[in-house]
């Protein structure tokens, strides 16, 4: 049974007119034989000013045995307060002027956001500037931000929140023994062994003029822009780009499974593998369209959703991602500033009933197989066409957006976000994304993790591999019954010493 695609009128019906604004790369000198200090400039004649100030560094660079520390350096910048202000009275400082100043880690990219009005730019900026030139590196910051990080992981991740949880435990997964292979907050263990001097050395030696990049957008005047420029030159040393060097991901072999046990009332899925493919490579189009195909995030138009809700009611929504989407659960659309030299391809099934959680692995990988096998129709491409076509001036319909953005295509080289996707949609044809298809996907070498309340239950009916009916409220049409019958015995081919199961308290511990 195949969904007719709706030509995605959940988003295809918003229309939004953009004032077209083009980056301006400009940098100052900051010293015989050092480098620029880049800035990526958006100026038009808004009263709001948005900064993005990245550092191209992030969790890669976490030495091993201090997993953690890229990110407990951004928390002490945005959280810290800097030596001339605490953060209790920072923050009473900007609460008049309704702003904030946050802070976002991944694997190679660390991003400080806040906006502010014009009539409060210089103040704003001088408590900002203060902050990450001049941090305060108090010792009771650093024991709160501390506990915040570990708790985070273990109570916020491990403990209220499966869907997040199998996410980012898939990602562990796959990237095993790599430089990717833990979470961007770190592990327990770490977390608890590292100290303030730790942060101080982490940030002496990465948050230098060379990984920086100091993005603005709105009404700011070129004097504004020329002083940043100035003091991040006078404030960070030169330094030299962090790079890590990355190897391949681990090769899968079959499908492989972590089944995390926790007590919990339903049954969160998810499952993936690498995918070399990266925003700036020629394919990346290709796959942008079969990713919003087969799930786009929230969408009820996207096939996964169709067969997987609308049809047989199992959960609450099933997507597919070809790039590091964090935070899904809270969020329509994908924060910028996430650029990374590889990614994954993974299918989040959201949680279903326990009963009925190893037939949703099954309808996953199936569709996922079937795909591949058949391709897309021509219908469903042009629909899916049609619909990004837009969605990519949703997705920079803001000043932040457009800004961090822009930062991203920066880190890619690529034009303009939404100029890139429209002009690379217009000249993409069926049989490109199909090749595609064959090229990149494939549903059995595979890596899966699965938060369920009794684990060596879906670990004995995963290796056993008989029919797994769906069990059904109120029974749907005919013909997905009959369809079912081949789903519920779709071959998993599981042997027994690719499943582990991890009890949810070990899960980021080390």
């Amino acid at each position: 049974m195949r969904v007719r695609n709706r030509r995605f009128c959940t988003f295809g019906l918003v229309l939004i007119l953009l004032i077209a604004l083009t980056p301006r790369f400009v940098g100052a000198q900051a010293g015989k034989g050092s480098p620029k200090t880049a800035m990526l400039l958006l100026p038009n004649s808004s009263p709001l000013v948005s900064f993005r100030i990245l550092f191209n560094v992030g969790s890669v660079l976490d030495p091993r045995g201090k997993e953690g520390v890229a990110a407990l350096t951004a928390s002490m910048l945005s959280d810290g307060g800097s030596r001339s202000m605490s953060y209790e009275e920072i923050v009473q400082d900007m609460f008049p002027m309704a702003t904030g100043f946050n802070s976002q880690v991944d694997k190679e990219m660390t991003v400080f956001v806040g906006a502010t009005h014009t009539d409060n730019l210089e103040k704003y900026y001088r408590i900002i500037s203060a902050m990450l030139l001049d941090p305060g590196w108090r010792e009771d910051d650093f024991k709160r931000i501390q506990e915040n990080a570990i708790n985070n992981l273990t109570v916020n991740l491990r403990g209220n929140n499966d869907e997040e949880l199998g996410k980012e435990a898939l990602y562990d997964f796959i990237y095993s023994g790599h430089p990717y292979g833990h979470n961007n907050l770190g592990t327990v263990e770490a977390l608890k062994k590292l100290t303030l001097d730790d942060v101080k050395t982490f940030y002496r030696e990465n948050y230098t003029q060379a990984n920086l990049v100091i993005g603005l957008a709105g009404g700011y005047t070129k004097d504004f822009a020329d002083k940043i420029k100035a003091d991040f030159a006078a404030k960070l040393p030169v330094g030299a780009p962090a790079k890590v060097a990355l190897p391949e991901p681990e090769k899968i072999n079959g499908r492989e499974m972590r089944i995390i046990q926790k007590d919990t009332p339903a049954t969160a899925i998810s499952f993936g593998f690498p995918l070399p493919v990266k925003r700036s490579d020629p394919d990346w189009p290709a796959l942008l369209v079969v990713q919003s195909y087969l799930g786009q995030h929230r969408s009820s138009n996207s096939h996964l959703y169709q067969v997987m809700r609308e049809v047989r009611g199992l959960n609450y929504g099933d997507y597919a991602y070809i790039e590091y989407f964090p935070r899904g659960m809270f969020q329509f659309h994908p924060d910028p500033n996430l650029g990374r030299r590889q990614q994954i391809f993974q299918v989040w099934i959201r949680p279903v009933e326990p009963k009925n959680g190893l037939f949703a692995l099954r309808i996953g990988l199936y569709e996922l197989d079937r795909l591949v096998r058949g391709g897309m129709s021509k219908e469903d491409f042009e629909g899916t066409r049609q619909f990004l076509t837009k969605f990519a001036n949703v997705l920079t319909k803001a000043q932040d957006d457009q800004l961090g953005y822009a930062l991203d295509s920066r880190y890619y080289g690529i034009p303009t976000f939404s100029d890139y996707v429209r002009e690379q949609l217009k000249k993409l044809t069926l049989d490109d994304v199909n090749r595609a298809i064959k090229k990149y996907l494939q549903a059995v070498n595979v890596k899966i993790v699965v938060v369920t309340k009794d684990a060596d239950a879906f670990r004995a009916a995963a290796v056993e591999g008989k029919p797994s009916p769906i069990s059904y409220t109120s029974p749907p049409a005919k013909d997905i019954l009959e369809e079912d019958k081949g789903i519920e015995s779709y071959k998993l081919n599981f042997s027994p010493d690719r499943i582990v199961v991890t009890p949810v308290d070990r899960v980021f511990e080390k």
